[in-house]
């Protein structure tokens, strides 16, 4: 019986093959929209786990100034640190593997014919432990390049490109500003960050090269550390404020005029911002599915007047009711499952092509096609009830009677 419904069902869709699909259209619209963007936010929630992952995950970021909104987070307005403060960090916390000082500045960089401009990173030997970056070619600074103030420098994947191309760049003079220094180095690549920032777009010097030959200050901007595998960033975090503190003379019960970030910290905000956002459009998106519910009863509906004649006949030969109701039923939900099927399609083509246009991961989820096909079925169900309790309640004198 119920096969001779679908059956039923089916002749009646294809009858009216452009009604049936521009009826669906609006179920297509929202599953494919639906679909589209919870993969393109699950993708951009892996792309920013990555981008951070790169960071390092075990890394804590020290900068002067209170982090947030207002005067208070006007870092230009609290003491900078000094490479005193970096060491100290060091050798006092065993939770520390590594601290490494950071100032940085934009400026130009000219090799031969080529210049490009780019960040450039004053920092020591450390910085490439505490980032765990590792070289692509060349060797890091020495200690005493470091401490003596060389002119030498490593470049990032892009800075080498623009300037040298192809060729290898190591011993090769490259002009900063007005210095002039020697590349030892070459970074691997690292790619976008998660904000599109380019991290290979980076020129690292010494600490002591850059104060003494660009901005003649003692200042250290940043403080990067990585925490021994196996600790807690917590307990580190802790430790660091505290010694931070003693370092700055911070009397108790007055406010850090410093800010710790952890960078899982950061990995979980991004996510979560991401997921409330891929929500929020999944959200507005879903109402095209309503709406497609809708267009499926209001058809459903003219369907059930036309063929009135035909439901008085099927009705006055033996037809129950509940046949009638479950024929109609049965086509209201194949409308429906026909467009979430050819939603889901359209929403896992518009997501990877999304995905490679802005350079995420596809990252397409079965529960959420699944979702998306059975709630589907659920709208045609839902909306197509009415029109099909209508045309089971006919009476058959009166349907034979209508023109």
């Amino acid at each position: 019986m119920l096969w001779d419904m679908t059956k039923l069902a089916h002749k009646s869709i294809f009858r009216n093959a452009l009604r049936s699909c521009l009826t669906v259209l609006g179920v297509v619209i929202g599953v494919a929209s639906v679909i589209a963007m919870l993969t393109l936010g699950q993708g951009s929630s892996e792309q920013v786990i990555a981008d951070v992952e790169k960071m390092g995950t075990n890394v804590i970021v020290v900068r002067p100034g209170q982090r947030g909104m207002g005067p208070r987070a006007n870092s230009t307005a609290a003491r900078p640190f000094d490479i005193k403060d970096v060491d100290a960090l060091e050798e006092a916390l065993p939770e520390i593997d590594a601290a490494a000082p950071i100032s940085s500045l934009q400026g130009t960089i000219v090799a031969g014919t080529e210049n490009h401009r780019a960040q450039i990173t004053a920092t020591d030997q450390r910085y490439l432990v505490a980032s765990d970056w590792p070289l692509a070619l060349g060797r890091n600074f020495s200690a005493s390049e470091t401490r003596s103030g060389k002119p030498v420098c490593i470049l990032g994947q892009t800075v080498r490109q623009e300037l040298f191309g192809t060729a290898d760049p190591l011993d090769q003079p490259v002009r900063i500003k007005k210095m002039s220094c020697n590349v030892i180095g070459v970074l691997s690549e690292k790619g976008a960050s998660s904000i599109g920032a380019d991290q290979d777009d980076v020129v690292l010097v010494p600490l002591r090269t850059y104060q003494r030959r660009l901005t003649g200050k003692d200042d250290v901007s940043v403080i990067y550390m990585s925490v021994i595998d196996g600790t807690s960033t917590g307990q580190a975090i802790r430790e660091v404020e505290n010694l931070m503190r003693e370092l700055r003379r911070i009397a108790p019960g007055d406010e850090d005029d410093f800010s710790v970030i952890d960078m899982k910290q950061v990995a979980s905000m991004l996510t979560s911002i991401t997921g409330v956002l891929t929500g929020l459009l999944s959200a507005v998106a879903a109402v095209s599915l309503l709406v497609g519910g809708i267009g499926i009863m209001n058809i459903m509906l003219v369907s059930v007047t036309e063929r009135t004649r035909e439901i008085g006949i099927r009705l006055a030969v033996g037809a129950q009711t509940h046949q009638v109701l479950m024929q109609f039923l049965i086509e209201a939900v194949a409308l429906s499952l026909l467009g979430g099927l050819v939603g889901i399609v359209l929403g896992l083509g518009l997501a990877a092509i999304g995905a490679h246009w802005i350079d995420i991961p596809f990252v397409p989820n079965l529960g959420v096609i699944l979702l998306a096909f059975v709630f589907s079925a659920i709208v045609g169900a839902a909306f197509g009830y009415y029109p099909a309790r209508a045309a089971a309640n006919l009476d058959p004198i009166e349907a034979l009677r209508h023109e």
